[in-house]
């Protein structure tokens, strides 16, 4: 053998079968997760269906998890919250809801969502006895649960993969999907309990909108379940079974689309409807003008001549004594303009809201949603950045609170001077 020879070149044919065979394992391994037959793919729904069930697990650790983060709320600890999120229970009940959607079953069904009903008043009620617990110690810092009471477009794209991953992995692997159902979890949860803390505490800006941001994010996370499901090719197999799952979708595409202003975003778009009109923030500044008001001159010292009677008379006059009187002082009123106090409008574009900070960028001292009055200080202004913060104050809990904010959130109107006279003692007159 001559060993000079370079090495044969792989034969195509061999390449080919090899290819074809790896494929067929693939659509092989396929097929057993996902049976095209009815029997089998009955015989999976069973299987799902039996680890989905809810057990006495859910609500011990909803329990848990909604005493952590109620108290992550009271001390505002972000620490605290994402503890609490890792305790919080598997969401394979939640995946159950799904595929009893997508099945059709409207028994699962049921079983599925009062067991998540459950879990889920559990985190409300902790947050209620949270919030109540918090009234001893106002004014607190409420950041956290000001952040999670409030719908950001990032967390809708955590949670549409956090759904997608939990799904995939639940009905590929008999692994329990941890991390993805922590991804849900908190995307669900924070901000639930957040509205029942809201309602404890009684700040209104978190109570209502922390619930709302709760079900948007619930019929989201459902929606891109179903989808997927849909995707790993689970359908329903009757009638009813299409019907209730086309039921079921249509309210969650009516309710994100009403709930999110997507419906009012796309009647714009197609010229059905006008947008409305956003407020111009105009900068406005009072001058403190000092005018004295002066009733008359000081007059002139006056002059009399007293004559005094000698003992002796005298044809010759003496020479007579001159005593000058001090003039009268007239009183001086004087009126004084204060700064006009300049009343404002929170009208944040994003966020919901805005942060009173103890200095321009500092310290967060209270959380403001939008509508929310604030005073501002005229001729108090600092450029920070490029960002030009106002000195502001405002009452929170029926306690004065002064500090900070950004100009952009503020929609003010021109302010009117109420000139209020203030009268200073008068002198007295001395003869």
């Amino acid at each position: 053998m001559n060993y000079s020879e370079p090495p044969s070149q792989p034969d195509p044919e061999q390449t080919q079968e090899f290819v074809s065979a790896r494929a067929r394992r693939r659509r092989a391994l396929r097929r057993a997760y996902f049976p095209t037959d009815e029997a089998g793919r009955a015989a999976l729904f069973t299987h799902l269906a039996k680890r989905a069930f809810p057990s006495y697990e859910l609500f011990v650790f909803s329990l848990v998890a909604g005493v952590i983060l109620g108290v992550g709320y009271f001390f505002d600890s972000q620490g605290l919250l994402i503890f609490g999120v890792l305790v919080a229970p598997l969401l394979t009940p939640w995946i159950g809801m799904s595929l009893a959607i997508v099945a059709g079953a409207g028994r699962m069904f049921a079983q599925t969502f009062l067991a998540l009903l459950v879990s889920a008043l559990l985190f409300f009620g902790s947050g209620i006895l949270a919030g109540f617990a918090s009234r001893i110690s106002q004014p607190r810092t409420f950041n956290e649960a000001f952040v999670h009471s409030r719908l950001w477009w990032p967390d809708l794209v955590v949670l549409a993969i956090g759904a997608i991953l939990i799904t995939i992995s639940f009905v590929r692997s008999e692994e329990r999907p941890y991390l993805p159902s922590a991804l849900v979890a908190y995307e669900l949860f924070l901000p639930l309990c957040a509205a029942g803390f809201g309602l404890g505490s009684g700040v209104v800006e978190i109570w209502p909108q922390g619930l709302l941001v709760f079900f948007v994010h619930f019929a989201w996370a459902t929606f891109f379940s179903i989808i997927t499901l849909f995707f790993l090719r689970f359908f329903p197999t009757s009638v009813g079974g299409f019907s209730f799952t086309g039921v079921v979708i249509i309210i969650l595409i009516a309710w994100l689309t009403s709930s999110t202003g997507a419906l009012n975003w796309m009647m714009i778009r197609a010229g059905l409807a006008t947008p409305e009109a956003v407020p111009v923030v105009q900068p406005t500044s009072t001058l403190a003008l000092i005018p004295t008001i002066t009733a008359s001159p000081s007059p002139e010292p006056a002059t009399a001549v007293i004559g005094v009677p000698t003992l002796t008379p005298s044809r010759t006059p003496r020479p007579t004594q001159q005593a000058t009187l001090p003039p009268t002082q007239t009183p001086t009123f004087t009126v004084t303009a204060e700064p006009t106090p300049i009343i404002a409008l929170i009208r944040a574009s994003e966020g919901g809201g805005a942060f009173i900070r103890e200095k321009p960028g500092g310290i967060v001292l209270a959380t403001l949603g939008n509508g929310s009055v604030v005073t501002i200080i005229p001729n108090d202004l600092q450029e920070v950045g490029s960002v030009v913060w106002v000195h502001v104050f405002t009452t929170v809990n029926d306690v004065r609170v002064e500090g900070w904010m950004i100009q952009s959130v503020l929609v003010t109107a021109t302010p009117v001077a109420d000139w209020e006279p203030s009268a200073t003692s008068p002198a007295t007159s001395t003869p």
